[in-house]
């Protein structure tokens, strides 16, 4: 008998894992489900590329019709779930239609934390291609923009949108800090400088207090007692898992699917998830973890698809973290585990006022993790050193070294 899998989620992760089944040298028929009508398409850019208009929704395309055909990966798009039926092993569908499996790949990832100042016309989030593309108009029609949060959405928003122009940009945050759930506070003043040196009001420690809809656009009014204009605002204050539709289903929900060492769902082996929507047992950190990185979510396809193939030897799927982000002339990218309290060291790179490197340690002195800036062979020093065990001295001096050839170079 054809086995089946089912895969509900149809953006990086999901679509990951059905080319990676086939790869693997999965025979069954593999069914990826999809509550958007459009077909599959990249993240990343919509809060970069997409608001710049340097690219297309055919540019950022995961997967398309022939594509998926020749894979023999049947699409069912614009058909939500709405229920998993674990013991039954059906995935029930918005309408009624029920789909049996051997396996099910839960691949529903996050939806944007909504506003909780209500949604007047020019109040915005950015998480599908529709939230881009209603954003860039607005932005393109000019006027005063405002940015609630200042993690690495309302960073690159903030910051694609003085590339476009616009003259009034400000990002508002209570926390000190931009990108606070990744950086220390003293790394973090190098990037809240870097946004102020292009002309971004950057309002840290201050909230808001309510959205105001005015004769002449929109009022956002802070907790400090000021109100800023605003034709346009986006609000950029974290995710919240799809696992709403799984509450009936007996699993684990918990921030997320609670999943063991493979990516299987606790007490369900036949249910697997991945990326955003996953959380999971890390054996390199101990813990269960949630981790919203598109690298996370391909890595973690790959090591599904060889799970539901190779169900009698599995994979444990414990990676090193990495994430990138692109805001202005800077390449920002972080490996591994960064900010918190832990203790780090700066090694300044060629040109110190764009090009650095911060290295982490664990309290037991261990390299932990790195954030670095225009830099690829500190980066990449960095991802392979976190593959070892290296101690944060080490690296450094690893990393330091990477700058002899162009001292050299730039000598003779």
């Amino acid at each position: 008998m054809t086995r089946t899998t089912v895969i509900v989620g149809s953006s990086v992760g999901g679509v990951r894992t059905a080319q990676a089944l086939r790869r693997a040298g999965y025979d069954g028929e593999v069914v990826l489900v999809g509550e958007e009508r459009t077909l599959p398409y990249d993240k990343p850019p919509l809060s970069k590329a997409m608001l710049a208009g340097t690219t297309t929704p055919d540019a950022i395309a995961l997967l398309t019709e022939q594509a998926a055909a020749e894979a023999g990966i049947r699409l069912m798009l614009g058909r939500p779930a709405t229920r998993l039926h674990v013991d039954e092993r059906i995935v029930e569908l918005a309408g009624g239609e029920r789909l049996t499996f051997d396996d099910v790949v839960i691949a529903t990832g996050v939806r944007a934390r909504p506003s909780p100042w209500g949604t007047p016309p020019g109040v915005h989030v950015v998480r599908t291609l529709d939230d881009a593309v209603a954003l860039g108009t607005a932005l393109r029609r000019g006027g005063p923009l405002v940015v609630i949060g200042a993690g690495f959405i309302g960073a690159e928003v903030a910051a694609t949108a003085r590339g476009l122009g616009l003259e009034e940009v400000t990002v508002v945050d209570p926390v000190p800090v931009p990108m606070s759930r990744v950086l220390n506070p003293a790394v973090a003043e190098r990037f809240a400088r870097l946004h102020a040196d292009r002309g971004v009001d950057m309002r840290f420690g201050v909230g808001v207090s309510g959205i105001d809809q005015v004769s002449d656009g929109l009022a956002v009014r802070l907790t400090d007692g000021a109100t800023l204009p605003a034709a346009t605002v986006v609000v950029g204050i974290g995710a919240i898992p799809n696992d709403e539709w799984l509450r009936s289903s007996g699993l684990q929900i918990d921030n997320g699917v609670v999943c063991d060492e493979n990516s299987r769902a606790v007490g369900a082996p036949h249910v697997h998830a991945v990326g955003d929507v996953a959380r999971w047992f890390h054996p390199r950190h101990g813990s269960l973890v949630r981790v919203e990185h598109w690298t996370n979510a391909v890595e973690q396809a790959a090591c599904v698809a060889h799970n539901i193939v190779h169900p009698d030897r599995p994979r444990a799927y414990e990676p090193v973290e990495y994430v990138w982000s692109d805001q202005y002339d800077w390449k920002i990218q972080l490996a591994g585990r960064t900010g918190d309290d832990l203790a780090h060291v700066t090694v300044e790179g060629a040109d110190p006022t764009r090009t650095f490197a911060v290295l982490y340690a664990d309290p037991e002195g261990g390299f932990s993790g790195a954030v670095t800036v225009n830099w690829p062979r500190a980066l990449i020093t960095c991802r392979r050193a976190l593959a070892a065990t290296h101690t944060l001295d080490e690296v450094r001096r690893t990393v330091e070294a990477t700058l002899k050839p162009a001292a050299a170079a730039a000598a003779g």
